[in-house]
């Protein structure tokens, strides 16, 4: 080597403020990552809030008030042993008491931080999966894009559509933190090296171990049913993997099966494994399994790329063996009559959706099997995009097509205004008796079944409403179930004649409602507190 080679050259430019080190380049996926957060937070926040939004806006409201012991989410009840008190909706609560925003800002701004969260999760595990470059991006499009010709709107699935309304539930934020899961699981899976350390090496691994599992933990408690397809996914990476001396694996996936099960076990609000055993929303979870294929069938294009992993390596391929271990909980719901668990077929697709981006992300030239794979690929995304998704991301007034649209719930602000926090309303609404209790009040009868009501009294509360109701009610039937349950408010449909004892305060002018106070000699615990109207 000459002389003249030692010679370092001067750095100029950006470059000399790193000591003339090249800038590191984005990887394709932080950039197209990046865009996909900033274009489908925009489309999230577009979107009026929907669906179980008001469910999660009370439960906020109600640890806001009492954070230790909460009411129930949306009745004038104990809360104690409600699920939806758990970690994330914990972290809300605190939130809420610390910055003073209502349940329905604090669930709203959730949505992009749940999107960061399953991004980088994505991510994460993808590259697990396989080092090129471009697999996390097609993986992104892949579980974007490729469901069915049909709208599948449910909380834990994630095409476009069902995140501009669901972002912001624990669902989506359970998703991600599944993600990272797999991520953690996969690359100790891999890594065999990790089976033979012993001393002080030794331990900073079990308590590696001990971190995973603590995090399956969360999920648990966060959302119970994606933890079911979490620990399938953990069970397909580990069988798949994992390699070294049994006894080492065992000791080390033991250890973090313990920590999960301990750190469910010591949350204080409620029991999750006495959930098992629940089945009191199992009925409204059956229209899942009616339209598979309509909600789904896209994602099936992913099962040559399986088919290939299982070729290349074996049956023991961890998405391979994911697929099948979901499909046999999906199965065992049905038959069993628990139709709850099909709402892991949302995690289901990751299999075939992500063994799909892999194979596609190959280096050219391609073999003439993969480009048939390319352009089927390419032509379900278009069909996915153009029948169910399109319409996520681009507004009716940019629309030239008429693509359908994200529902556009009504809001309840102008009725919340005159309510107290606890006072107790009945409803007929069917948007109502959704979304009022996200603003602080209760309802005679919850819209929604929850482990701290017994399902068969929330049933005879659904019945007094009914009865309150109805045309026939006398003036003193509708006092007795007014003073029962401690009612000051009637928020009623235009079709509703509104009883002569109540008072109309309010209406909409979007739907005709009307919000009226009725007094049947009581004061509920919001209007002792609370003092005056607002």
């Amino acid at each position: 080597m000459s002389a003249g080679a030692l010679v370092r050259r001067p750095a100029r430019g950006a470059t000399a403020l790193r000591g003339g080190g090249r800038l590191r380049r984005p990887t394709p996926y932080q950039v197209f990552g990046f865009l996909f957060w900033l274009v489908m937070s925009l489309a999230y926040w577009r979107v009026p809030l929907c669906c179980d939004a008001g469910q999660h806006a009370a439960v906020v409201e109600r640890l806001k008030a009492h954070l230790l012991s909460p009411r129930h989410p949306m009745a004038d009840l104990p809360g104690a042993g409600s699920p939806y008190y758990s970690p994330y909706a914990l972290a809300q609560g605190v939130f809420a008491r610390l910055t003073g925003l209502s349940g329905w800002e604090v669930v709203k701004l959730a949505g992009p931080l749940n999107l960061l969260v399953l991004l980088t999760g994505v991510g994460r595990f993808v590259k697990v999966l396989s080092p090129r470059p471009w697999a996390p991006v097609l993986a992104l499009a892949s579980m974007t894009l490729l469901w069915g010709t049909e709208r599948a709107w449910w909380s834990g699935f994630l095409g476009l559509m069902s995140m501009t309304g669901t972002l912001a539930y624990p669902s989506a934020f359970a998703a991600g933190l599944a993600f990272w899961a797999w991520s953690l699981t996969g690359a100790r899976a891999r890594d065999t090296r990790r089976v033979r350390y012993v001393g002080p090496s030794g331990l900073r691994g079990f308590a590696g171990y001990a971190a995973v599992g603590a995090l399956y933990g969360v999920i648990l408690l966060v959302h119970p049913i994606t933890s079911v397809a979490a620990v399938t996914g953990a069970v397909a990476l580990v069988a798949g993997w994992q390699r070294g001396p049994r006894s080492a694996v065992l000791a080390r996936w033991a250890l973090a099966g313990a920590v999960a099960v301990a750190v469910a076990a010591c949350w204080p609000y409620f029991d999750v494994f006495a959930l098992a055993g629940d089945g009191s929303v199992d009925a409204m979870h059956r229209p899942l399994y009616l339209d598979l294929g309509g909600h789904f069938w896209l994602a099936l294009l992913g099962l040559p790329a399986l088919w290939l992993r299982a070729r290349r390596s074996s049956w023991r391929d961890p998405l391979v063996l994911m697929v099948v271990l979901d499909c046999l909980v999906v199965a065992y719901g049905w038959f069993s009559g628990h139709y709850t668990y099909g709402r892991i077929l949302g995690l289901t697709l990751v299999g075939p959706q992500f063994a799909l981006a892999v194979e596609l992300a190959a280096a050219r030239p391609w073999p003439v099997r993969r480009r048939v794979l390319g352009v089927l690929a390419a032509t379900g995304a278009c069909v996915g995009f153009l029948t169910v998704q399109a319409g996520a991301v681009i507004p009716r007034a940019l629309d030239p097509v008429g693509f359908e649209q994200p529902p556009d719930w009504p809001t309840y602000a102008w009725a919340a205004q005159h309510i107290g926090p606890g006072e107790v309303v009945i409803t007929d609404g069917y948007y109502a008796v959704h979304a009022i209790a996200g603003y602080g009040p209760n309802l005679a009868a919850p819209a929604w079944p929850d482990p701290a009501l017994d399902e068969r009294a929330r049933l005879r509360r659904l019945g007094d409403v009914q009865a309150y109701l109805a045309p026939s009610a006398t003036r003193a039937e509708r006092a007795a179930i007014g003073r029962r349950y401690h009612v000051h408010w009637l928020l009623l449909t235009r079709w509703r004649k509104v009883p002569e004892e109540a008072v109309v305060v309010a209406w909409s002018r979007r739907t005709g409602e009307v919000l009226a106070r009725v007094d049947y000699g009581s004061r509920s615990r919001g209007e002792a507190v609370r003092g005056p109207t607002r």
